[in-house]
């Protein structure tokens, strides 16, 4: 979500007909190989869907799990499961089908669900920080502070903040003349990737996409300081062993915010920095944005979450007796 292009100057268009479609790219010189390349993609994208519905699943039926930590986790499995469904048809579309094309109206819609997912995956995170800062620091308030009510309304609170911060995007997009260009930089539409593509005045956009990406990373900002006074707290903790396990709750989250936000600024370091930036580079780190956080946050709260764990492997096992 971070904005990376500078405003087009306003000018006038050589074509008076606008671009009836936009076309997507997939691995540069690796064309021949797209339908080998398919079969990756297919199985992430088969285990990030199936591996978020079994940790939602397995925390709606279980009980014991029916904490404010799991709640979160929830809320979290859903935005990545919105960040998979938002960018499959078209990853499909190109990887299977070698079919570029995409109708503006199709392009501003998947952009938004993106952009929407990305922003709540980024809330979630920032909101499970301070979930981990409260059971730390007040273990003993810690139930009657998230009560399950209270939890309820910070996801529908997430959700409302998420949407009307992306809600523009689609509508200031159309509002766009697109005379000449028509080739985008992904395998999906995102905001800045069909801004840079208008052949009039697009500062409006250039701005507000900017005011969002500083959102982003102000989320990510408020996380670092959640983890500051966690720290604090833990080292005021006198035993060892119970540092070691207060921080040990932590390491599932940790990894999280790791792969839902390097890809972030590495993208947008590169954007900033690069002098001579390698366009597949930029495109392996983009779909990797996509493809990573939802196939691997199932995956590291299964193996770090002992609850979790044990749980899902108990549905297994029943499964497999049945």
């Amino acid at each position: 979500m971070v904005s990376d292009t500078a405003p087009v100057p306003t000018h006038v268009c050589f074509q008076h007909s606008e671009v009836k479609y936009f076309l997507l790219i997939g691995i540069p010189g690796l064309e021949y190989a797209h339908a080998w390349i398919s079969i990756p993609i297919c199985l992430m994208y088969l285990i990030a869907i199936m591996g978020n519905c079994t940790i939602i699943f397995v925390i709606k039926t279980e009980p014991s799990l029916h904490e404010p930590m799991y709640y979160f986790l929830t809320m979290l499995a859903v935005s990545d499961m919105g960040l998979s469904f938002s960018s499959l048809p078209t990853m499909l579309k190109i990887f299977c089908f070698n079919a570029m094309q995409i109708s503006p109206n199709a392009c501003f819609a998947q952009e938004f669900f993106i952009h929407v997912f990305t922003a709540m995956e980024s809330s979630v995170l920032l909101i499970m920080s301070l979930d981990r800062f409260l059971a730390i620091h007040n273990p003993l308030r810690y139930s009657s502070i998230l009560t399950g009510s209270r939890v309820a309304k910070i996801g529908l609170i997430l959700a409302i903040r998420s949407t009307a911060l992306v809600l523009p995007f689609p509508f200031t997009l159309r509002k766009l003349k697109y005379c000449q260009k028509n080739l985008l930089s992904h395998s999906y539409c995102l905001h800045q990737d069909v801004m840079k593509l208008a052949c009039s005045d697009n500062k409006i956009n250039f701005i507000y996409g900017f005011f969002v990406a500083l959102c982003t990373m102000l989320d990510f900002a408020l996380i670092l300081m959640s983890y500051m006074l966690i720290l604090k707290t833990v080292l005021s903790i006198a035993s060892l062993a119970e540092r070691l396990k207060a921080l040990n709750t932590c390491v599932s989250h940790i990894c999280a915010v790791l792969i839902f936000y390097v890809p972030i600024i590495t993208l947008a370091a590169i954007h900033r920095f690069a002098k001579h930036k390698s366009p597949l580079l930029v495109i392996l780190i983009a779909d990797m944005f996509l493809l990573v956080p939802p196939l691997m946050n199932p995956i590291v709260y299964c193996i770090k979450t002992r609850q979790i764990r044990e749980k899902v492997l108990g549905k297994l096992v029943n499964l497999c007796v049945r």
